[in-house]
């Protein structure tokens, strides 16, 4: 049987569509996550209320000059900041870059090596420059292998940069469980405390550091290569059609070793502003998935640097204030991951009437409308 309306693609995406389309996305999410709400016994306004408070803070503690609420989740922002801008800019030349979390603990593994070994020969100053460097080249080396696997022998580099997750993640374990464990640390897996001029600064009296200016500063440098660079231009002519931008002299293999390195090198900085930014040690609980959040934040973001800033502050609230549920509401904090999908799907479902249109054609000449309740007769019977 015919069905009376088509699906058409547009011609060009309707602005109209892509401005309602997000706000009817997340509404809808809240909708379904508020019914899941009402199935484990919480009432969904209030929990989204206790939300809000746990990520933001209330109107009476921002008049005390307390943001501390607002610091944590700018704190938990940072990682998926940095993630989330490393994977876009892959993600925009069709390069699928599922290595975030390993590229991030590599950057942890090499900033704090350099805290810990090399710091008596580093002048202070030094240091932490020196360890923005090292948390940069440690993540972009451990892209760049995936990289040439792919530039070179066109192996899938969604496997390979999935499989070195649990590489560079096992590295890390193995070395504060181990050879880097600190002999004074009463047993606790970790490694000594880094120097204090190690130490990223803090924002007085919460825990903001310095990676939100790092987070910042490649958001303006990813837009400024993308829209202002011939290699920005590459990157775009890359992603919309590979075979175009070959046969117009554009190098697939340079352009894909660049990418990577410079994917891999900023999620290696989000490593490197955990370790010197929060725990001064690297230990157990650098890895905690936000290198596969990443991907949500990128893809929420439409690859957008400005976007991913957005979204990943988004994404960190659903997470800071799920704690917060679980703390004030006994509620499990999953409901906030539940809510990361649910926004997720509706979102990617709602890409689809930004590019295509539904377009009513009426029922064929000589058919009539189904009988209600008739339908699914019909639909066994074929």
């Amino acid at each position: 049987m015919q069905l009376p309306f088509k699906v058409e693609k547009r011609l060009t995406p309707s602005r109209t569509a892509s401005f309602l389309v997000p706000i009817a996305s997340m509404l809808l999410a809240l909708v379904f996550g508020g019914i899941l709400l009402l199935a484990a016994g919480a009432h969904p306004l209030v929990t989204y209320k206790a939300m809000l408070e746990g990520a933001f803070g209330t109107p009476g503690q921002w008049a005390n000059g307390d943001f501390y609420n607002l610091s944590e989740t700018l704190v938990k922002a940072i990682p998926l900041m940095l993630c989330g801008l490393g994977v876009s800019i892959a993600f925009r030349m069709l390069f699928w870059n599922i290595g975030a979390e390993g590229q991030l603990a590599m950057g942890g593994f090499a900033a704090a090596g350099v805290a810990l070994f090399w710091a008596e020969h580093i002048p202070d100053p030094l240091l932490l420059p020196t360890m923005f460097v090292a948390g940069f080249l440690g993540g972009a080396l451990w892209a760049l292998l995936p990289a040439l696997l792919k530039a070179l022998l066109n192996v899938n580099e969604i496997i390979v940069t999935l499989m070195m997750n649990y590489i560079a993640v096992l590295w890390i374990e193995y070395l504060f469980y181990g050879p880097w464990k600190d002999p004074q640390g009463y047993g606790f897996p970790g490694s000594a405390q880094f120097p204090k001029a190690a130490w990223l600064p803090r924002l007085p009296g919460t825990r903001l550091h310095l990676g939100l200016v790092f987070a910042v500063g490649a958001a303006l440098f990813i837009w400024v290569v993308l829209v202002r660079t011939k290699w920005g231009y590459e990157i775009r002519v890359i992603g919309e059609n590979p075979r175009a931008a070959s046969y117009a002299g554009i190098s697939l293999v340079r352009n894909i070793i660049l990418v990577m390195i410079l994917s891999g090198g900023l999620a290696g900085l989000a490593g490197m502003s955990e370790v010197a930014g929060i725990s001064h040690r690297l230990q157990k609980g650098l890895t905690v998935g936000y290198g596969f959040t990443a991907i949500i934040v990128a893809w929420l973001a439409r690859l957008n640097p400005w976007g991913v800033l957005l979204v990943a502050f988004l994404m960190a609230a659903l997470l800071v204030g799920g704690d917060q549920i679980q703390i004030t509401m006994q509620l499990p904090a999953s409901v906030a991951l539940i809510l990361q999908g649910a926004i997720l799907f509706f979102m990617l479902g709602g890409v689809i009437f930004t590019e295509y249109r539904l377009r009513w054609t009426g029922w064929a000449r000589g058919t009539t409308p189904p009988a209600k309740g008739m339908e699914i007769e019909a639909a066994s019977s074929d």
